[in-house]
This record gives structure tokens, C-alpha cells and sequence, in this order.
């Protein structure tokens, strides 16, 4: 066998402790960027999940000047011939001062917002009825569910008591009804109907001298992608009424903004994590380098150019950059499985809705790998300019 194949080979075959401490540099970087994802996404797919689930549906109809007075029945009817639609079904939000009589005491009345549902219609298109932890859902039009934190500031609100609800109808006149608490409701990290008060539609509608209107109307979509589809399809078959109809993204788009700025930040942090693996790479490549001049010396003596040099270490960032590559990612996709399988969360926060980015899982692999390359490129350089003589000082 050649005799510089013999010195490249054991060039190549470095310290293992160096080694090994360069792929998990790049290793290392990826995981972060990986649990980042898993985190920060998770953590916003989460909130577009909830609020379409408990708030705006995968479509949301609204009136652009106030309430819709074509009929829900035929609307929801229309909805529900598309292919694509799961349900529909009405809403409609007031707000309302809310007060309690507990053990003769008047427990201080204070504004909440109150949602109007059909008891029927509205567990198709929201789980807002998974969400009761005691009691029922709406029941009949005397009957009202609290969130858990309206029924705290009620002093302990139960299932059983009698609120007083007063809603100011259109003609500015003051209603007072009172109603039997049906169930309370509680979704993990607030985000569901915890400070609402939830009644019959068609009780609202009365107390609001709003007979036959509608809020809103919510769909439910079988694919939440087909959501543009069935907004467009909508729009251009009531060219003539006032309708507005929009997306979760675009319902919830107050809330959102602000949470996107932050994960683009948090991905620019990770980023900045995987540039300080590639200078580790650097490091460990230099002192590689160090390592291998009485090599490096012999090999420039009998004959090898400097591009021999520069293609074996190299070959060497290339196999870092793989080896890291490879464990990162696999490490990243076992801590993805977790949190997806245990539907991780903090605290007490909501759920994750974690998934499996594929594009941008091969995107960071291959960003590690040339970045390790990249970080290659420079001790390689030093290597090749160690000049025969001053390298042999060293065999």
C-alpha cells in the first residue's frame, strides 16, 4: 500500500476524545434548534389549535356591520353541503354584569363576557363542552355555564346556584334574568371560556331584543387546510350581502402577531447556538491540527501537494459534520416523539401540538453539515501552508 495513503489514514484517525468532542459540538447545536421547535412552535400551533377549537372554528362568519339577519339554519345548511365541512353552527358574544347571592351575601357584581350557543349544534364545531369539569353543558335557556375563574371571583360559584345576569339590549335598556348554573368549565392554560359565561342562543338573543340574529357562524373543517377554499367559495356565493368571513390565522391575528415575533426570535437564537458548535468545530480542528504536524511533515517530504493536505482534513470536517448531523438529528427527533407522545406541557400551560417538520428537520441536518465543512475549511488552510522542513522538526 502507498505509504501516504498509510499517513492519511492515520491522520484521519484522530484522537477519540477530540473526535467525539466535535460531533457533539454539531450535535449539541442541532438538539437546540430541534427543542426550540418543539417548544416555541408546539406552544403556537397550540394556540391556533384551542382557539379554533374553543373561539373562531376553522372559518368564522361575521357581519361587517353588526349582527347576520339571514338565518342561521340556512347558512349552516349551506355550509354543510361542502364535501369539506364537518359542522357549523351559531354564536353570538355580549357582555353582561354577573353577580351571586352566597349564604345571604351579595357577592359584588362585575362584567363578563357571555357567549351564546346552540347546546346541539356547538360540541360539532367546538370542544368547549369537553372542557366542563363539573356539572353539564348548557341545558336549556335557564340554565348558564361559568368559567372556573368567573365562578372563583362568584366566591366559589357551584353547580346548583342561581346567578343574576343583566345585559344591556339594543334599545339601551337594562335586562335582568337570572339563570341556574348548569357546569363549569376549565381549559388547561386559560384558553378556552374561563372568564365567560356561557348560555342558550336563543336566551341572548331574547335579552338583547335580537330575535332571529346571529354573532357569527363557526365551521368546523374535516381539513382545516381546505379553510381558504371554503372562505373564497363562501364570498363569492353572497357577492351581495355584507358578509366577512375569515381563517383561524386571520380571526386570531391580534393574538398571534405578537407570539410569532417571538419564535422567529427564538429560532435566531438557535441559529446563533449552531454558529458557536461550528466555532467549537474550529477549535477542535486546530488543535487537530497541532496534533498532526509530524504527519503532516512527512507526508509534504515524500512528495504530497498542499491540496493532498487540504482534502484530508477536509474529509475529516465532512465526517464530523455527518457523524453530528446524523446524532443531533436523531437525538432531536427522539426528544420530538416525547413530547409528542406524552402531549408535553409546562406548568399547567396547554398541550403542545407538536409535529414532525420534515422539511426544516433536513434543512437544519444539512445546515450542520456544511456549517462542520465550513469550520474545516480554515485549519485545513493552516495545515497546508506548515512548510516540509519545519514540520520534520517534530518526527
Amino acid at each position: 500500500m502507498d505509504y501516504r495513503i498509510q499517513l492519511a489514514k492515520r491522520m484521519l484517525s484522530n484522537k477519540k476524545g477530540s473526535l467525539i468532542g466535535a460531533v457533539l459540538a454539531v450535535s449539541i447545536g442541532i438538539l437546540v434548534i430541534h427543542v426550540n421547535f418543539v417548544i416555541f412552535q408546539g406552544l403556537y400551533d397550540a394556540i391556533v389549535r384551542d382557539l379554533s377549537s374553543y373561539r373562531f372554528g376553522d372559518v368564522r362568519v361575521t357581519d361587517e356591520e353588526s349582527f347576520i339577519t339571514k338565518s342561521d339554519i340556512y347558512l349552516i345548511n349551506w355550509f354543510e353541503r361542502i364535501p369539506y365541512v364537518q359542522a357549523a353552527a351559531p354564536r353570538m358574544d355580549s357582555s353582561a354584569s354577573i353577580n351571586v347571592t352566597k349564604n345571604g351575601r351579595l357577592i359584588e357584581e362585575f362584567k363578563i363576557p357571555v357567549v351564546g350557543v346552540d347546546p346541539f349544534r356547538d360540541p360539532r364545531v367546538s370542544t368547549v363542552s369537553d372542557t366542563v369539569v363539573d356539572g353539564q353543558y348548557v341545558l336549556s335557556r335557564n340554565s348558564i355555564v361559568i368559567g372556573s375563574s368567573v365562578a372563583e371571583k362568584l366566591g366559589g360559584s357551584k353547580v346548583g346556584d342561581s346567578l343574576q345576569l343583566k345585559i344591556t339590549n339594543r334599545y339601551g335598556e337594562d335586562k335582568v334574568k337570572r339563570f341556574l348554573v348548569s357546569g363549569i368549565v376549565k381549559s388547561p392554560g386559560g384558553q378556552g371560556l374561563d372568564t365567560s359565561a356561557i348560555m342558550h342562543i336563543d336566551a341572548l338573543r331574547d335579552m338583547l331584543d335580537r330575535d332571529g340574529e346571529t354573532g357569527a357562524i363557526l365551521v368546523k373543517l374535516n381539513d382545516p387546510k381546505k379553510a381558504t377554499d371554503v372562505k373564497n367559495l363562501f364570498l363569492q356565493s353572497f357577492p351581495n350581502n355584507d358578509f366577512e368571513a375569515e381563517t383561524i390565522e386571520e380571526s386570531a391575528e391580534d393574538a398571534l402577531r405578537g407570539f410569532r415575533s417571538g419564535i422567529a426570535m427564538i429560532n435566531m437564537i438557535g441559529l446563533f447556538g449552531m454558529m458557536s458548535s461550528a466555532f467549537a468545530v474550529v477549535t477542535i480542528q486546530m488543535m487537530l491540527v497541532s496534533s498532526k504536524t509530524r504527519e503532516v511533515g512527512v507526508m509534504r517530504a515524500i512528495g504530497a501537494k498542499r491540496k493532498d493536505i487540504l482534502v484530508i482534513f477536509i474529509v475529516q470536517g465532512m465526517i464530523i459534520g455527518a457523524l453530528g448531523a446524523g446524532l443531533g438529528t436523531a437525538m432531536g427527533l427522539g426528544y420530538t416523539f416525547y413530547a409528542k407522545e406524552t402531549r408535553m406541557t409546562f406548568a399547567g400551560s396547554i398541550p403542545l401540538q407538536v409535529s414532525y417538520d420534515w422539511a426544516k428537520i433536513s434543512q437544519t441536518a444539512i445546515m450542520a453539515f456544511f456549517l462542520a465543512v465550513a469550520a474545516s475549511i480554515y485549519p485545513s488552510y493552516k495545515a497546508t501552508k506548515l512548510q516540509p522542513v519545519e514540520a520534520m522538526r517534530y518526527v
